[in-house]
């Protein structure tokens, strides 16, 4: 009975001893509740300190140890998000894409037909230079752009740049341009989107040595956009001062439209000197 009763006498005293020990802690953390869990927060936070290694060192700076500082966050829970450096890699590039793709499209690109073509509200974005694609794009380019360049070169030297969130996206949309009433025949839509993201992603290169201030940026931004849009437009040859090159597109363009296109630019050239043969007679 006495080692009974010394039992339950320990059992009370150490229940005692756990309440106050409890009620110490609480008070030395000044009464805060214990950190709940967000695995998806954490990795956010990786990924937001692992985009801005990538754009300040490229993907060879890149670690998952370093990111754990920046991020502050424990170096195992980095690892078990992302167990090599080439995981982190490709995830952070991802996740720049992702950032891409609501910057430039929004909440439009969600708006695809059943049959896969291009919604009204689409081909605006894509043709509208203002408030369009190519000005969204060229706006978070020059915001910024070293991480517009290491994403660039990340996903054109992977082996699959098809696969890439926005790659495919703007590639998607364009090709459904392509294939609408609005769009020029004969467009290669593989070369005109690697021309088009490289050049917007390289342009910040170039005017960041010939700007100093936000609203000088800004003008460097507008430029291009115009120019591009330009191009779009016009191009910058007339057809019918160039009919060789025009007959060569014949052969090399890609489909029978481009075809039609040169034909009409060699009938232009064609009727022009009958034109003045006319005039010079009277």
């Amino acid at each position: 009975m006495n080692g009974g009763c010394q039992f339950r006498e320990y059992r009370l005293a150490s229940r005692k001893f756990v309440r106050k020990r409890g009620l110490a802690l609480k008070k030395n953390t000044g009464g805060r509740p214990r950190r709940r869990r967000d695995p998806d927060g954490t990795r956010l936070a990786i990924l937001e300190a692992a985009g801005t290694l990538l754009a300040k060192d490229g993907p060879e700076g890149l670690s998952v140890s370093q990111v754990a500082q920046l991020a502050k966050v424990n170096r195992g829970t980095a690892y078990q998000h992302f167990q090599t450096r080439e995981q982190l890699v490709e995830a952070t590039t991802v996740w720049v894409s992702e950032q891409l793709c609501q910057s430039v499209f929004g909440k439009t690109a969600a708006g695809k037909n059943a049959d896969g073509k291009l919604t009204p509200e689409e081909q605006a974005k894509l043709a509208d230079p203002r408030g369009g694609v190519i000005e969204h794009m060229t706006q978070f380019a020059m915001a910024n752009p070293e991480l517009g360049r290491a994403w660039m070169f990340q996903v054109l030297s992977s082996p699959q740049p098809a696969n890439d969130p926005f790659w495919k996206l703007y590639r998607h949309l364009f090709e459904g341009f392509v294939q609408t009433d609005s769009a020029q025949p004969g467009i290669d839509v593989d070369v005109h989107t690697v021309l088009m993201i490289i050049g917007t992603f390289l342009w910040p290169v170039w005017a960041r040595a010939h700007t100093r201030t936000a609203k000088e940026r800004e003008q460097m931004a507008e430029r291009f956009t115009n120019e591009i849009v330009r191009l779009s437009m016009y191009g910058t040859m007339r057809p019918e001062k160039y009919p060789e090159l025009a007959a060569r597109l014949v052969k090399g363009a890609p489909g029978k439209p481009a075809r039609t296109a040169a034909k009409k630019a060699t009938k232009k050239v064609a009727k022009k000197p009958a034109a003045r043969k006319g005039r010079g007679a009277k």
